[in-house]
C-alpha cells in the first residue's frame, strides 16, 4: 500500500455504483394514492399516467407498463415473430437480459461484435452476419451505459434485409441521436424502471411501438391472454407481465426528474474526465455527432500499454502488480477496500458459458472488440447522490494505482 492509500480512510458508508434517488415524497404521495384508493394491482390511474408521460417524453405512439425491462424484451421478441430454431442478431457485449428472451422463444442468438465508437453493435459486423445468415430476419440492439449506438447504420441494414429491429433501451432512457430518443426507432423499444436506472420504480419496464395492433396484443399477454369472456377463458399462452399500480406511483413521481438525472449523470462523467486527464485512460465513448447519452454509466477503459497482467477464468480473476500499470481486477479490489463499490463491464455473451456453441460474428479475424472492452474497461461510482469531494477521493484512489506496484 503506497503513502496516497494510507491517507485515505475506507468510507463508513458504502459508496454504491447507482443507486435510486428519491425526491421529497413526491413518488411516495402516488403510492400513498394507490393505496388510500385501494388500486394495489395491476390497475390505476399511476400506470395510466406513466404510459402517457414515456409516450410523450420519447415520441412513441404507443407504451405498456410491464413488470420488467426483461418482460419488455420478452413480449417484443414474440412480437416479432421469433419461432423455435430462427436465429436473432443480439448485441455482445450487454447483459444477458437482452439475449434470454430470445432463448424464451426458442431463438437462437448469433453475437455480434462491438465498435469502439460506441462500445455498441458493429455495423460492419451486422452486415457480415447478413452475407452468413441471410434468412435471419430479428435483430436486438442494446445501447449500453446510456450511449446510443450507430442507430442510422444499423436500422438501415435491417431496412435492407426486412428485418425487425428490437431495441434494448433499458440503460438510455432519456438519450437521444438527432433529437430522437433510443427506444423509437426499431419496431418495438424497451425501457427498465430498475432499481439501478436512471429513473426507477424499484422494478418495472415498458414495451414501446408505433403499432397499436402490437400493443394490445402485448397488453393482452401480459395478463395472461385472458378473453373478453364472462369468465375466465384463455385461447393461447400468457403471462403475468403488468407492472403494478404501485411500482408506477413511484415512476409517475420520478419521471418530472428525467432531464435532472442526466444532467446530475453528466456532471460525475464531466468530473471524471477531468480528473484522470493524465492517466493512461480514456472515458467510454460519448461524443459521436448527433448523438447525446444520458450519461446513465461513467466507465474508463485503460490503455493496453498501461495494463499489468491479469488473469481471468470462468468465476475469478487474479493479476500481478506492475509498476506504473494497472487493470480493472486491481483498481476494483482497491476501491472495494475503501467500501467503495465499482464493477466490471458486462461480459460478453460470446463468452458466457451458457452461449458457449453460438456463433460470435466480428469483422477482426481472432480478435474480439467486446472482448477487448472487457478486459480492459471497468464502472465506475455513478451515484447522483455521491458528493463531489467523495468522486475526487475515487479518483484518488485511481490514480494510486498507477503511481507503483505494491506489496
Amino acid at each position: 500500500m503506497n503513502n496516497m492509500q494510507r491517507k485515505i480512510k475506507p468510507f463508513k458508508d458504502k459508496i454504491w455504483l447507482s443507486t435510486p434517488t428519491m425526491h421529497s415524497g413526491e413518488e411516495m404521495k402516488y403510492v400513498q394514492e394507490a393505496y388510500n384508493t385501494n388500486w394495489m394491482s395491476t390497475i390505476g390511474e399511476n400506470i395510466d399516467v406513466i404510459e402517457k408521460s414515456i409516450c410523450q417524453k420519447t415520441g412513441s405512439q404507443y407504451a405498456i407498463g410491464l413488470s420488467s425491462g426483461t418482460s419488455a424484451l420478452h413480449l417484443a421478441v414474440k412480437l416479432a415473430g421469433v419461432k423455435p430454431g430462427n436465429k436473432v442478431f443480439c448485441s455482445d457485449l450487454t447483459f444477458s437480459a437482452t439475449v434470454n428472451p430470445v432463448v424464451y422463444e426458442g431463438g437462437i442468438p448469433v453475437f455480434i461484435d462491438s465498435e469502439y465508437d460506441t462500445w455498441n453493435m458493429d455495423p460492419v459486423a451486422l452486415r457480415r452476419a447478413f452475407q452468413i445468415y441471410p434468412d435471419t430476419k430479428v435483430v436486438v440492439m442494446a445501447h449500453l451505459y446510456g450511449t446510443p449506438g450507430k442507430i442510422d447504420e444499423i436500422k438501415q441494414i435491417c431496412n435492407e434485409h426486412n428485418a425487425i429491429l428490437v431495441e434494448d433501451a433499458a440503460e438510455s432512457l432519456g438519450a437521444t441521436y438527432k433529437n430522437q430518443q433510443t427506444g423509437t426507432f426499431g419496431k418495438y423499444g424497451c425501457i427498465s424502471f430498475n432499481g439501478n436506472k436512471i429513473i426507477t420504480g424499484s422494478s418495472g419496464g415498458m414495451l414501446l411501438s408505433d403499432d397499436m395492433e402490437a400493443i394490445v396484443k402485448a397488453k393482452k399477454w401480459s395478463t395472461q391472454s385472458r378473453e373478453e369472456a364472462p369468465w375466465y377463458q384463455h385461447e393461447e399462452l400468457g403471462y403475468n407481465y403488468r407492472m403494478s399500480n404501485v411500482i408506477a406511483g413511484v415512476i409517475r413521481g420520478q419521471i418530472p426528474h428525467l432531464d435532472e438525472h442526466i444532467s446530475d449523470k453528466k456532471t460525475i462523467y464531466e468530473n471524471y474526465k477531468s480528473g484522470l486527464k493524465e492517466l493512461p485512460v480514456s472515458m467510454n465513448p460519448l461524443n459521436i455527432e448527433n448523438s447525446q447519452p444520458n450519461y446513465w454509466l461513467s466507465c474508463l477503459m485503460i490503455d493496453p500499454n498501461a495494463m499489468c497482467q491479469q488473469t481471468r477464468t470462468a468465476t475469478s480473476a487474479t493479476y500481478q502488480s506492475e509498476t506504473n500499470k494497472t487493470c480493472p481486477t486491481e483498481i476494483l479490489e482497491v476501491l472495494a477496500s475503501y467500501n467503495i463499490e465499482g464493477r466490471p463491464i458486462w461480459k460478453p455473451m460470446h463468452l458466457q458459458p451458457i452461449f458457449s456453441d453460438n456463433a460470435f460474428i466480428t469483422t477482426t479475424g481472432q480478435f474480439s472488440v467486446s472482448e477487448d472492452i472487457f478486459e480492459r474497461g471497468l464502472c465506475l461510482p455513478s451515484d447522483i447522490k455521491m458528493a463531489k469531494q467523495t468522486q475526487d477521493t475515487v479518483i484518488e484512489i485511481i490514480k494510486s494505482c498507477f503511481h507503483g506496484a505494491r506489496a
